[in-house]
């Protein structure tokens, strides 16, 4: 966990889908952890109803509970405001873009609107809550350069967009192509890699690293019951591999175990 120990040098971190599977125990394994950032932003469509969210909140004062629905444009912005006034002028040091979802469909059921809603929700939301995030990430990097470190990384101002090895073309061949027809969600993961790739570009002026997580197939709703790792097992890898990130990961493709995946 040597690389976890960062998030206590981390001001801030936002992750979105923080209500159930991988989101939920980022935000546990965070604030249980003992390298808790000083604040932890849950995102969450629906707070009323993330039962497990609220009685981490309750316990750990640290974490802010603050409504977002991924695709809406509207719920994006009032979120950005909310987190405004939560970080103030220190801005946000960490963005995990881990909301997604997967519309199941092979070559014979698959629609234009499964295309589209699973697109939308795994590619295009996470670019539009990166855009309307960036002032208050450009804050935080900014600070840190001020403060004298100046190299990347959640100390300073990060982007993590988890995604998924099913995204990789270099990949799908072979026994997984055949395996998992999933074109929604397989398209949409390898747009992501692609929007991560432009962002990285286009963030490594203002010094905020920007990359791509696959967290392994985890026993998730969305992962099912035969997947190899528990959500604890995946998330305390990805946050050692996160808290340790630098200049060199950036516009990264990596795993959990912080290897590097083929496009």
């Amino acid at each position: 966990m040597s690389g976890a120990m960062n998030f206590k040098n981390c001001g801030s971190l936002l992750v979105t889908g923080a209500n159930r599977g991988l989101g939920l125990q980022i935000v546990d394994s965070l604030a249980r952890g003992g390298f808790s950032p000083a604040k932890i932003i849950a995102t969450t469509r629906t707070p009323a109803s993330a039962q497990k969210l609220q009685e981490l909140a309750d316990k750990h004062p640290n974490i802010h509970i603050v409504t977002l629905d991924v695709v809406s444009q509207e719920s994006i912005e009032k979120c950005v405001e909310e987190v405004g006034q939560l970080v103030q002028e220190e801005g946000l040091n960490c963005l995990i873009n881990n909301a997604g979802i997967n519309v199941v469909a092979d070559f014979h059921t698959v629609t234009a609107e499964k295309m589209i809603e699973n697109f939308h929700t795994n590619a295009v939301a996470p670019l539009m809550i990166t855009k309307a995030f960036l002032p208050l990430l450009k804050q935080a990097a900014s600070r840190g350069q001020a403060g004298g470190s100046g190299s990347m990384g959640i100390q300073r101002a990060a982007v993590i967009n988890v995604t998924s090895l099913l995204g990789s073309v270099e990949l799908n061949w072979g026994e997984r192509a055949n395996n998992f027809k999933w074109y929604p969600y397989r398209t949409s993961k390898s747009a992501l890699n692609m929007v991560t790739r432009c962002m990285a570009v286009d963030m490594e002026p203002d010094g905020i690293l920007c990359m791509a997580i696959h967290p392994g197939w985890v026993r998730t709703d969305m992962g099912g019951s035969e997947a190899p790792l528990s959500p604890e097992e995946s998330i305390s890898s990805i946050l050692s591999v996160i808290g340790g990130l630098t200049e060199k990961d950036h516009g990264s493709f990596l795993n959990f175990t912080g290897e590097v995946l083929p496009w």
